[in-house]
């Protein structure tokens, strides 16, 4: 059995998966509730489970900078207390999954994260989920992924993409809603990194912040 957890954005998920197949899953989408809410989702599951853990999934990113510290060091937290491997899941990937289910089509996916401004996180892949273009923090514009949208559909999804929507204005480009990294769809890629070994390194993995963070001046309170 292999706990997923999910921190990358403003929802927080954490889910169990027996070799791929879902067996719980919590969820909040209540902003800035990782820190609070996590351990809790987590006991909840692991309560109700006679299932034995053998491993722990963590989304690597990128996405929010607190986020993302929040879900890994819980992750790595419970890897050193049970000697359980660290099994890392990219978040935009996570978002591929999901959409590729239905994806008849066979559009080209594009993720993408919220970032500043105009930015966003973001990657492109193929309708079988092969990458076309790597992980990047990209300014978005009117230019922006015309050379594919010239020859093949896109489909264009995750909270990065409804600033994009009055941008990238193209009749091959088509948005989807509602969609955002979840731990219910990290199961089945965890379970193959699993059965590979493809595990991290419990001391030194860090997620994939892509750019340094910034923290907020506090308001004056004068």
């Amino acid at each position: 059995m292999i706990l997923s957890l999910e921190t990358s954005t403003t929802t927080c998920s954490a889910a169990l998966h027996n070799e791929g197949k879902l067996i719980s899953f919590e969820i909040t989408h209540t902003p800035n509730s990782a820190a609070s809410q996590l351990a809790v989702m987590i006991d909840k599951m692991l309560t109700q489970s006679t299932e034995k853990l053998q491993a722990v999934a963590v989304s690597s990113g990128p996405g929010s900078y607190t986020g993302l510290r929040i879900g890994v060091a819980t992750a790595k937290g419970i890897c050193y207390a049970l000697s359980l491997p660290l099994i890392a899941v990219n978040s935009l990937e996570i978002m591929a999954k999901q959409v590729s289910t239905d994806n008849s089509t066979g559009a080209m996916l594009c993720p993408m994260i919220d970032a500043r401004r105009m930015e966003v996180y973001t990657m492109l892949f193929n309708g079988t989920l092969e990458v076309i273009k790597p992980v990047s923090a990209s300014i978005i514009d009117a230019t922006s992924f015309a050379d594919v949208l010239m020859y093949r559909k896109v489909l264009f999804f995750g909270n990065g993409s409804d600033k994009c929507k009055a941008v990238i204005d193209h009749p091959n480009a088509k948005f989807i809603d509602g969609i955002f990294p979840s731990a219910e769809w990290m199961g089945g890629m965890a379970f193959d990194s699993f059965k590979s070994k493809k595990f991290e390194d419990v001391s030194d993995f860090e997620p994939a912040y892509l750019k340094d963070f910034i923290a907020k001046k506090p308001k004056s309170l004068v």
